[in-house]
């Protein structure tokens, strides 16, 4: 039996917003569909995804948090078998604890290096060693979030009953998620924490590289970590509704503590981060003017914020937009921390995941906008991140502020994202038109 993801009827999201087309939306709708642009970039995706699993052509490993967002395209191209056994990879080289990897890579091209990745070996896998940045706290979420998504595209919830060593798929699902209550609980705040970085980002405010915790590591909670949480239990009680009794008081409480603890009402967006201690940064630096733009989709996504919280985001992610000159709403955080927040270098303002222009999450945006009843607005603030899809010919990592591409060329999570987004909108589009 097919498991149907949880989305819900616009006309259920937008109580005000009738299902039958209106002027308006019809006049959207064709707009959208004469749109050729947005048919070539889901081919241009569709070819990107066939060429591998690793995150693109910078990267020798397959990474969770990148597969998770482009499984469910890899699954138009690929044997269902395919993507099967590169889910079961991440559950055999599972932590006894039930933490997950970041990545793994075949173990002739696992090269240590001093300062470098310290890799994971299992005889449950005698093929490929594993990493983790444990820095980050979205590995268990992903690999979870992406079991939900192969088992909603194909159907087959017998994955669910394979076998990673001793324990089932199943097991191991509940027990990646009991990881974090375990090693990653602040029970203060009654939420999951990681280390300080920006926004999704897993790149630590300290250490030169800053993928490790280390003795200088400052702990906070976040409502990316978060809202991956929530929607991963929510995922996972789907799957699985025998763990509901268990599961959804915890998924209840981190989704109402996200609110209580990192929401700041007069200014309508998230705390940055709360930490578990001190800050480390003076208190000359008013952290709470960033905004963060990846885990503010993240939480939408996740259900948290509501009709009048998310046009509020969206305005101020235009606004964000407009002062700092860049091209899409994928830009990470504005304004941007200052060049010694990061001791990595690549962290500089405007550089990577410290204001980087990154369509792997501007793309998740415009997803939520057009669930949530923004068409209008999903439309406008898709085609900057089309428009240069067709321009560099590729799906490029991020983009500086004006626009230029960085880092790897076919970034499958930016094409699997973008082409999911163009979906939903030419489905929208295809129940408005009268």
């Amino acid at each position: 039996m097919m498991v149907i993801p949880k989305i819900m009827p616009l006309c259920l999201i937008l109580a005000f917003a009738p299902c039958s087309a209106q002027p308006g939306k019809d006049e959207l709708a064709k707009k959208i569909q004469r749109n050729k642009t947005l048919r070539t970039v889901k081919k241009m995706a569709l070819e990107t995804v066939k060429t591998g699993f690793n995150a693109g052509d910078g990267y020798g490993e397959v990474w969770i948090r990148d597969y998770n967002t482009f499984i469910e395209l890899s699954a138009n191209v690929y044997e269902h078998k395919e993507l099967e056994e590169n889910l079961l990879v991440f559950f055999r080289l599972q932590d006894a604890n039930g933490g997950i990897v970041d990545g793994f890579i075949p173990k002739e091209k696992a090269v240590a290096v001093e300062g470098g990745y310290e890799y994971l070996n299992t005889p449950l896998e005698p093929r490929y060693s594993g990493h983790k940045n444990t820095v980050e706290t979205d590995q268990e979420t992903s690999l979870v979030q992406a079991v939900y998504k192969y088992i909603a595209k194909t159907g087959n919830t017998g994955f669910l009953n394979r076998r990673a060593g001793a324990l089932t798929v199943a097991q191991r699902m509940e027990k990646a998620m009991q990881f974090l209550l375990d090693k990653r609980w602040a029970e203060r705040f009654g939420l999951i924490y990681g280390a300080t970085t920006a926004d999704w980002g897993d790149v630590q405010h300290t250490h030169p590289w800053g993928v490790f915790i280390t003795d200088d590591t400052k702990f906070c909670v976040d409502v990316y970590d978060n809202a991956m949480f929530v929607i991963a239990l929510d995922n996972m009680m789907e799957l699985l509704p025998d763990t509901k009794q268990k599961w959804q008081p915890i998924r209840d409480n981190i989704a109402k503590n996200t609110m209580s603890v990192l929401w700041d009402d007069e200014n309508k967006k998230f705390i940055p981060h709360v930490y578990l201690d001190d800050s480390p940064y003076p208190e000359s630096f008013d952290e709470n003017r960033i905004f963060y733009h990846g885990g503010t989709a993240v939480a939408i996504e996740a259900g948290l914020l509501n009709q009048e919280q998310i046009k509020a985001s969206l305005n101020k992610m235009i606004e964000n937009v407009r002062e700092s000159g860049a091209a899409s709403i994928g830009l990470t955080l504005y304004p941007v921390y200052p060049d010694w927040a990061f001791e990595n270098k690549g962290m500089a303002p405007y550089n990577y995941q410290n204001g980087g222009d990154w369509t792997w999450f501007g793309a998740r945006m415009i997803q939520q906008l057009v669930r949530y009843g923004f068409a209008q607005e999903a439309y406008e603030q898709l085609l900057p991140m089309t428009d240069r899809v067709i321009e560099n010919k590729g799906f490029y990592e991020w983009y500086t502020i004006d626009n230029k591409p960085k880092g790897s060329g076919t970034f499958r999570g930016s094409a699997g994202v973008l082409h999911k987004a163009i979906e939903l909108l030419e489905e929208w589009s295809r129940e408005n038109k009268r």
